[in-house]
């Protein structure tokens, strides 16, 4: 499934997997973390056509980075791309 998000990453997803009407991709950084960024009728700002991020410590959801200590919803694909670089370089 390729997406308009794809266009602005230049990390490709590891995984991706269709949830709840519509989509989670999983990427993963050499440093250990990685991304669940989501976009179904869940998360926050679906509704919207936003996309919501959270911080993994290999698959795990972590809320203790200096990123942030929640996922982070309604977010922009430019802004899914900043996070996705911010955690690359934890």
């Amino acid at each position: 499934m390729s997406t308009l998000i794809d266009k602005f990453f230049r990390f490709k997803p590891k995984e991706e997997h269709k949830r709840l009407g519509g989509i989670q991709k999983i990427y993963q950084f050499d440093n250990g973390y990685g991304a669940s960024v989501i976009r179904h009728e869940h998360s926050y700002g679906f509704e919207q056509g936003l996309w919501e991020l959270g911080v993994l410590i290999g698959s795990e959801l972590t809320y203790d980075t200096e990123i942030t200590n929640d996922v982070i919803g309604h977010l922009t694909e430019e802004e899914v791309q900043k996070y996705l670089m911010e955690i690359s370089e934890l």
